[in-house]
């Protein structure tokens, strides 16, 4: 490592040395954040690459950048019987982490205060790899790249990000202000906060740094102007330096994390009309040129959070949306397992009950879903899996007790009706992330 990173990281060690993060209290838990499970479940990952759902028990995964622990403690509930290993640069905060997973009985962890380049002399190889909110904060991030896919097992995803540089810019613009005053050139602290906050109060309130960079939240909030206005080392990027830094490092791109919220088609008022000279040229697009074109025309994630793994690892599968009905007979369908809760189920039964929609939507991270909600009675033919992994025909079957005719001419439903009622419905909740099926061989 040149001279010129080794000063960089050690600038980003006394940075959280200084300023742990996240400040959230110790006896704080993100048991009930089922979004944020589901983010943090193996589970998730493995299923968008492979449509194969696997058993975390026994699983190694890496919280690399594990700060105070939080995330670390959010993937050991998100993936049962998984042995958690996290890495911080800074002891301070590795400390914290230590503390907050024996707080709350977490015993199949170890953590380590090294940096993410030194990672393979931890002697592990890991099935998961989470990487958040630090890859730009790295002095080379291929490098950090290259370290995660030095102890990544050949099935393995790393899920990391990126500050995106288009969302960001205004808070970049600002950074150089505070670079130019000088409240950047050592750890900043108290001082420096108050200085930021003295600088806003004294700009007129039409001032582009008052109107654009300025949030109300600065003005209480300490650790949001640090970890953003007086934050040493952030570094932006865009869609193709992402995809850049991906082949320098020899990572394959697997998906957005936000995939649905990245649908490039969901920009425009009706896709069928798209101007000729973009409507000519969609179909030659890559992925990258997608994601790119979408974050020149919408820059709203801060972050370019996607998964990778290594080249040609993923298992062949047909999309669910292809499969024909000798597919669906020999599929098993499940509740992803973050959503499988006793609790969501009572609240199926409510809706039912009360002859209300199910509001899905709220327990899935995602901005954009072809549906939110299902009516009582489709929310009805999803009860049985609670139980069990069903087959389409069982839930068919199920579908036809509580639908036993047709609503316009009160007929008896067809076997035959029912049956792609019941396929277009799981294909919808596939897609939408809460179904996983999987075919049986």
């Amino acid at each position: 490592m040149d001279t010129k990173s080794s000063e960089a990281i050690e600038k980003l060690r006394q940075h959280f040395d200084a300023a742990p993060y996240p400040r959230i209290p110790l006896d704080s838990s993100p048991k009930d954040n089922i979004k944020l499970l589901y983010l943090h479940n193996f589970v998730t990952a493995y299923y968008l690459r492979n449509r194969q759902i696997i058993d975390t028990a026994g699983k190694v995964i890496l919280d690399a950048g594990c700060g105070t622990g939080y995330k670390a403690f959010a993937l050991a509930l998100a993936n049962p019987g998984a042995k958690i290993v996290g890495i911080d640069l800074s002891e301070e905060s590795v400390n914290l982490a230590i503390q907050r997973l024996q707080y709350h009985g977490i015993e199949n962890k170890e953590f380590h205060a090294i940096s993410i380049e030194d990672l393979p002399k931890l002697g592990l190889e890991f099935d998961y790899i989470n990487a958040d909110e630090v890859l730009y904060l790295v002095p080379d991030a291929v490098a950090a790249l290259q370290a995660m896919k030095a102890v990544l097992k050949p099935d393995g995803i790393i899920r990391t990000n990126l500050h995106s540089s288009l969302q960001r810019f205004s808070v970049y613009r600002a950074q150089q202000v505070f670079k130019i005053m000088g409240l950047m050139d050592e750890t900043p602290g108290e001082l420096e906060i108050g200085l930021v906050r003295e600088t806003a109060k004294a700009l007129k309130d039409n001032t582009g740094f008052k109107a654009i960079s300025w949030n109300s939240v600065f003005e209480t909030d300490d650790e949001r102007i640090l970890a953003n206005l007086l934050l040493r080392g952030d570094k932006g990027f865009t869609v193709p330096q992402m995809f850049s830094a991906l082949r320098a490092a020899n990572l394959e791109f697997i998906s957005m994390v936000n995939w649905q919220g990245w649908n490039l088609m969901n920009l425009f008022k009706e896709s069928e009309k798209l101007p000729v000279a973009l409507l000519s040229k969609l179909p030659q697009f890559s992925v990258e040129e997608r994601l790119h074109l979408f974050e020149l025309l919408h820059s709203v994630h801060r972050l370019l959070d996607f998964w990778c793994g290594h080249p040609q690892a993923d298992k062949s599968f047909l999309p669910v949306s292809e499969w024909n009905n000798a597919d669906w007979h020999r599929a098993k369908l499940r509740l992803h397992p973050n959503l499988n809760l006793s609790a969501i189920k009572q609240e199926i039964i409510a809706s039912i009950n009360h002859n209300q929609p199910w509001q899905f939507s709220r327990y899935l991270p995602f901005s954009e879903g072809l549906v939110k909600s299902l009516e009582p009675t489709t929310a009805a033919s999803l009860l049985p899996l609670f139980d069990a992994p069903q087959t389409i025909n069982n839930l068919v079957e199920h579908w036809q007790k509580i639908e036993p005719v047709d609503p316009v001419n009160l007929n008896p439903r067809e076997p035959e009706v029912a049956w792609e009622q019941v396929k277009q419905l799981l294909t919808n909740l596939e897609q939408s992330g809460l179904v996983l099926v999987e075919i049986q061989n």
